[in-house]
């Protein structure tokens, strides 16, 4: 069984603070893992006021999303410069998880742009923000991304398309059960889709008197509970790796315990049969403890006989 773990990193403060914890921890736990990097401006700020007031009405529990943010997110973009993660300083940083031995793909050029805008952007937006974003990994890493994982699960069908032509080897661009080829109203999509199976930490702290400090054992209780032979965790730098790091910790530990291995998507995706995913439908749909629609796996489409796919 395997446990793939997906860990977004967005701002300067989880990737200067966030992801040395995690790699630290994920070396303890014998565990590899994809880093998928915001590559350009650090522009949190024009997203995370937004965020904050569609959380429930309650001054604890935005003044606790707002502290793993951290004070610089809060304003960075808006009321004050946006950071260029991609820099000399930020690029160094990235190397450093690549040459600690996990795999690093794409999150965005602009991951705040992306969240605000995908769903309902045109195709040369669409095309312009891919490029600018896979261009930038390539300065930073020396070879294109093979792997791209959308910001807040937001697709339009130009991205979708774009997913072939940039030849990626896979995307985490949903939030689903099993790995599968995406079809958007009956187009398909001929790049393997890995979506997320599993709530984030944070979907779950304030639900059902869920807390912090009890976060990480219900979710372990669900692990169990399902037995699947495989399942996808998205972390983040901001959360996971800072206010969140204990649990996470205590996550990685309990899942080890019920026989998982804890590996990247690249490692999943390598023991999958490609032309026998199943093809599956995507669309928007609501995700309990996401405060936003994202992008969901559907039915199955077309099981058999398999179509011939270049991927």
């Amino acid at each position: 069984m395997k446990l793939a773990l997906r860990i977004e990193v967005s701002t300067l403060r989880g990737l200067h603070h966030g992801v040395p914890a995690l790699v630290k921890l994920l070396r303890q736990h014998g565990a590899s893992a994809s880093f998928f990097f915001n590559v350009g401006p650090d522009t949190s700020g024009r997203q995370l006021r937004a965020l904050l007031a569609r959380t429930p009405d309650d001054r604890k529990s935005r003044r606790w999303i707002a502290r793993q943010w951290g004070l610089r997110a809060l304003f960075s973009g808006s009321l004050m410069p946006a950071t260029d993660l991609g820099g000399d300083i930020g690029a160094d940083a990235m190397r450093t998880v690549r040459d600690a031995g996990h795999e690093c793909g794409l999150l965005a050029w602009d991951h705040t742009a992306w969240q605000r805008r995908a769903a309902g952007a045109d195709a040369a937006w669409t095309l312009a923000e891919l490029e600018r974003g896979h261009q930038r990994f390539g300065e930073i890493f020396g070879e294109p991304p093979r792997a791209w994982a959308a910001p807040g699960w937001q697709m339009n069908i130009h991205a979708w398309r774009l997913t072939q032509r940039l030849g990626l080897a896979y995307a985490s661009c949903t939030r689903g059960a099993d790995p599968f080829i995406p079809l958007h109203r009956a187009e398909i999509i001929a790049c393997p889709q890995v979506p997320v199976t599993l709530p984030r930490l944070d979907e779950l702290i304030g639900r059902d008197g869920v807390s912090v400090e009890s976060s990480s054992g219900r979710l372990a209780r669900r692990i169990a509970e399902e037995a699947a032979p495989m399942h996808v965790y998205a972390a983040r730098a901001e959360f996971e790796g800072i206010g969140l790091l204990p649990q996470f910790g205590e996550l990685l530990e309990a899942a080890r315990a019920l026989g998982y291995e804890l590996r990247s998507l690249a490692e999943l995706v390598a023991g999958l049969e490609i032309r026998r995913l199943p093809r599956c439908t995507v669309d928007l749909g609501t995700v309990e403890g996401v405060p936003y629609p994202v992008t969901v796996q559907g039915p199955e489409f077309l099981a058999h006989p398999a179509l011939p796919l270049r991927v």
